[in-house]
């Protein structure tokens, strides 16, 4: 009588460094546990690939072109999508941890995991788990204590740079042109702008966050 395997875990990879995806692409599949369906270089690729193969988890860079990982997260949250999302970084900040999980992020690990960590990773994220390495829990709690004593949203550092191109006097194509990215993301970056600082324009925009001392 044979036994049934239990399905594998379905896997976006996203990553703009081919040699690092590719390593990481292959520790998932030699695993016997997860099928990479697709993989990305950049953050809008990541974005619409997820959106296409509806994988369980994503495996995203932080510091992806286009939209960053962080970004990737939000957009899969705020679009009600299965995917989870796991966020590798060489950032291991207290704040990035904190804004990742803020933005939906199911899992934040080092880039420097190791390839069983990033399976575990994965099978623990699959199963509805947060996924969040002891060595970088601390940082995330003294975040979670900081930011409860303080008003300030928490920005992005692209919503930051949108953010000080408004603040001098640049218009949604202008930044684009500056940070060069398109202007839709420019848009996406400034409603998101909008809806952390309460406001609906760019004036106010700009006027909200320096009363909360967002802008030096």
């Amino acid at each position: 009588m044979s036994v049934a395997r239990a399905p594998r875990v379905r896997v976006v990879v996203a990553d703009d460094h081919p040699i690092y995806r590719e390593g990481i692409t292959r520790g998932l599949t030699l695993s016997g546990q997860v099928e990479v369906v697709a993989e990305a270089e950049d953050g809008p690729e990541a974005l619409a690939l997820i959106r296409r193969e509806t994988p369980q988890v994503a495996v995203v860079d932080y510091r992806l072109p286009g939209l960053d990982g962080i970004d990737v997260a939000h957009a899969v949250t705020r679009d009600g999508l299965v995917t989870k999302v796991i966020i590798l970084s060489a950032t291991t900040d207290g704040s990035v941890v904190f804004r990742a999980v803020q933005e939906g992020a199911a899992g934040y690990l080092p880039k420097d995991a190791r390839r069983e960590e990033i399976v575990e990773a994965v099978l623990k994220v699959a199963d509805g788990r947060m996924v969040i390495p002891s060595e970088l829990a601390g940082g995330l709690a003294g975040e979670i204590r900081l930011r409860a004593d303080h008003d300030a949203p928490v920005l992005s550092e692209r919503e930051r740079q949108v953010l000080q191109a408004f603040a001098r006097g640049l218009s949604i194509p202008q930044a684009a042109a500056e940070l060069f990215i398109g202007a839709s993301t420019v848009k996406t970056h400034t409603q998101r702008l909008y809806e952390k600082l309460g406001v609906s324009d760019r004036a106010a925009a700009v006027a909200e966050a320096m009363r909360r001392g967002l802008l030096e």
